[in-house]
């Protein structure tokens, strides 16, 4: 479903992400963003859309979505069959931006519909209607994926990757991710600022391969939490050690970091 999106979105630029994007908006080169979940990919891509006051398509890729999932199938109606076009057709034909979200989690012969839209044709084969639709010339493709996350078996093909430019994410600075975590939980700068500082720590076990994350996300849902009277122990076991692992040891690891951050 295509938006327009109103309000400016909370973003804090890392980098030269911004200018990156808008460069390839104006030349129209398909876009690929990369970095782990929860750092802020889907929020940039909500904020360049405001932005360049363009509208937004996202999809949220899955293992069992098909091709016909993306471009369209035909329905049953009460006179026949109609034909109803899929979200990527619809942002092709309107010019709208399109966002596929961890891309890498549709099926493999789904994302090679992709490769005539970011190449010099822009085009996008409807088989079962017999057409190559000719992309507006508004319209720009960027997907996303953590290539931290998924297994080789589902990584991007050269084949598929080399037709992006691509931007990296990771998580924010300690100090930038406070003001992220102030804005969007609400909370105190101090708890905000404690909160980036676990965040921190425990990315430290991330780097050990002891645990993954944890994202900028779920240490916002700890701060709301906070807000809400929620004991800051108790917040974190509910929307962080219990999110990162269902590992007993792991969890008890993350748990003495965060009474240590947080202590009774």
């Amino acid at each position: 479903m295509s938006e327009l999106v109103l309000d400016a979105p909370f973003y804090l630029p890392a980098g030269d992400e911004v200018e990156l994007f808008r460069a390839a908006y104006e030349e129209r080169i398909p876009v690929l963003l990369k970095g782990p979940t929860g750092c802020g990919k889907t929020r940039f891509v909500e904020y360049m859309a405001w932005q360049l006051a363009h509208e937004l398509v996202t999809v949220s890729c899955h293992d069992d979505m098909t091709a016909a999932d993306l471009v369209g199938r035909y329905l049953l109606a009460a006179d026949g069959t109609t034909w109803l076009d899929g979200p990527l057709t619809q942002a092709v034909r309107t010019g709208a931006m399109c966002y596929l979200d961890e891309v890498v989690e549709a099926r493999k012969d789904t994302t090679v519909i992709l490769h005539s839209l970011t190449d010099y044709r822009r085009t996008l084969p409807i088989e079962r209607l017999g057409v190559s639709l000719t992309a507006h010339r508004d319209f720009l493709l960027v997907v996303s994926y953590n290539p931290g996350y998924q297994a080789s078996a589902k990584d991007l093909k050269p084949s598929t990757r080399q037709r992006f430019m691509a931007i990296e994410f990771d998580y924010p600075v300690a100090e930038q991710e406070a003001t992220i975590i102030a804005h969007e939980a609400g909370v105190d700068s101090a708890t905000a600022e404690s909160l980036a500082f676990l965040g921190d720590r425990l990315r430290n076990l991330d780097e050990a391969d002891l645990i993954d994350g944890p994202s900028t996300r779920l240490l916002i849902y700890v701060g709301a939490l906070i807000r809400k009277g929620v004991p800051p122990q108790r917040a974190c076991d509910v929307a962080l050690v219990q999110a990162i692992s269902d590992d007993a040891e792991i969890q008890e690891a993350v748990r003495k970091v965060a009474s240590a951050v947080f202590p009774r």
